[in-house]
């Protein structure tokens, strides 16, 4: 296509103009082999990866198919070297296969040799395989079906895993109808349970405010088998309780809860990772929750912080249907690999602004205040430690007034304060005269005060980071950062998300950043703020003094 919308360029970027009359279903073709990275006003960056090809690939597409759409959509002819990349790197999946052989189990094959004696010399899978049954087979032993994969992944032969799952315990639940109070899915929602039910595992990227607990419970009920449902605390399990009440036909008998608090196994059990990674005498004893029922179904909320110990079980229960669920697959320990691994491939996705553009997600802005540091504060600053200037930096007063003032400015709003550091947080409470919600807070209380905020009886919430994940407060539309985790991208993220859930009368949602100019806190939230201006949110930014004036 001599106009056509996109820029291949020898790097593996590939540039999408989004003004163009092709750009929708360019990206429709480009979007399964090729991660977006950046998504502003006109210009929308993909990246050609590895993970990315074999994500397509165990999806069925092919390397003729990829090719296909580079050279049909591309303004300019397309690198040959990108052509063969794009065929050398798809067509290394799928050349070893685990599947289940009658007599012998779970073997690993291949109809290349070569390939099978490379992975059998290397270090990587040593300890792993079994008996060798001829030229082309080994033996695998049952329970190295995870930590297989992830080595050859990481040696670049990503397996194809045809080995099926088991059923797990039948139990029977359903979606209740929407005439009976019921929720009704949205098309993405459905596309994405859909998938899923077909695959058997996978992971579903969808925005915060977008209804991932949504695609849980459909998938829940569409298995209808025994399902067990990790989440990140006892506030989250909590919630996914009452929406799983809601939308299906199951009871509160039927659902059990395994955290601090309570340990109980049903039909359905929400656990908690808290308790699943506490340690006694250097062991992980709640991990036997994992044993503990014949599950035909895992699902793992916010995917993204898996801690370690979970994903060295879930390596082990490879035969396990399983479904990841979360905003982004942005994980600040670079262990997406082990995502695709161990949970399965990225099945579904939606671009945020996709959703926004649609209603389902609320249109937000997004602001960058920045404060100076008077004199004084800037010699304290200059003399801290390394290690304290971030804390230094990020708790000068001077955000109290400027935080106080934007509380006013959307005065008769649902507000969130959110920061890092406690004792700010607790003046900033104290100042404000709103609750303050922190780890320390017991969990009754804090279902107590997120009820009075949704319920609109408390506008203004002070919370740490606790609130970051797997909280609904649909009706809150301004949060005001006034510290972070360093650069954290998926904070950033999480934070806006708390603000994204559309709001009845559709209006507009605010996210402020309050950020010290001329410190190492303005370079952690260029990093935060990247992105999310790789998702498409535009910052604008102001300086304190001029928007107190």
């Amino acid at each position: 296509m001599l106009d056509g919308p996109l820029v291949v360029q020898s790097d593996k970027t590939l540039l999408l103009e989004v003004d163009h009359s092709s750009s929708h279903q360019c990206r429709l073709d480009i979007a399964p082999f090729a991660e977006l990275e950046r998504s502003p006003e006109h210009v929308h960056t993909y990246r050609i990866t590895p993970l990315a090809l074999w994500n397509a690939r165990s999806m069925g597409l092919t390397p003729e198919m990829a090719v296909t759409a580079l050279e049909r959509w591309s303004r300019y002819p397309v690198p040959p070297a990108i052509l063969a990349e794009v065929h050398e790197i798809m067509s290394r999946y799928g050349r070893l296969v685990l599947e289940i052989d009658q007599r012998h189990g779970l073997v690993l094959r291949s109809h290349e040799q070569a390939v099978i004696e490379e992975i059998s010399r290397a270090k990587g899978t040593a300890g792993m395989l079994g008996p060798r049954l001829d030229d082309l087979t080994f033996v695998v032993h049952g329970h190295e079906r995870g930590r297989l994969k992830q080595a050859l992944l990481r040696l670049g032969w990503p397996a194809e895993d045809r080995a099926g799952h088991v059923e797990g315990s039948p139990y029977l639940m359903t979606m209740r109808d929407p005439a009976d109070g019921g929720y009704g899915l949205r098309d993405y929602q459905q596309t994405a349970v859909d998938v899923i039910r077909a695959a058997g595992d996978g992971v579903v990227v969808l925005p915060c405010g977008a209804g991932k607990t949504l695609v849980g419970i459909a998938a829940m009920t569409a298995v209808s088998a025994s399902t067990l449902i990790l989440v990140t605390n006892t506030v989250s399990a909590r919630q996914w309780r009452r929406d799983i009440l809601a939308a299906t036909t199951l009871t509160d008998a039927e659902i059990a809860e395994y955290s601090g608090a309570v340990k109980k196994i049903g039909p359905v059990t929400i656990a908690t990772y808290q308790i699943l990674t506490a340690k006694k005498g250097g062991e992980y004893p709640h991990l036997a929750v994992f044993d503990a029922q014949d599950w035909g179904l895992i699902i793992y909320d916010e995917v993204h912080l898996l801690p370690a110990p979970v994903f060295r079980f879930t390596a082990d229960i490879q035969s396990r249907r399983r479904l990841g669920l979360t905003a982004t697959l942005v994980r600040e320990d670079g262990k997406e690999g082990d995502v695709f691994s161990l949970i399965g491939p990225k099945r579904h996705d939606v671009p945020w602004r996709d959703l926004e553009s649609q209603g389902w997600i609320a249109p937000a802005t997004c602001t960058e205040v920045r404060v100076t540091l008077n004199e004084q504060q800037h010699l304290a600053y200059a003399i801290a430690e390394p290690t304290e200037r971030h804390r230094v930096a990020a708790c000068v007063p001077s955000k109290l007034a400027v935080a106080e003032h934007l509380v006013k400015r959307h005065r008769g709003e649902q507000i969130l304060i959110i920061g890092q550091f406690l004792d700010q947080l607790d003046h900033m409470a104290h100042r404000l005269q709103a609750p303050l919600l922190t780890g320390k807070t017991p969990v009754a209380e804090r279902e107590l005060l997120y009820e009075a905020f949704r319920t609109g009886e408390i506008a203004t919430l002070v919370v740490s980071k606790v609130a970051n994940f797997s909280i609904d407060l649909p009706e809150a539309s301004v949060a005001i950062q006034i510290s972070g985790t360093f650069g954290s991208r998926q904070e950033e993220a999480q934070r806006l998300g708390r603000v994204l859930r559309p709001k009845r009368d559709g209006r507009q949602a605010h996210f402020y950043n309050i950020v010290a100019r001329d410190t190492v806190e303005a370079g952690f939230a260029a990093n935060r703020q990247r992105f999310l201006a790789e998702q498409g949110y535009a910052y604008d930014i102001v300086d304190a003094a001029t928007l107190m004036a």
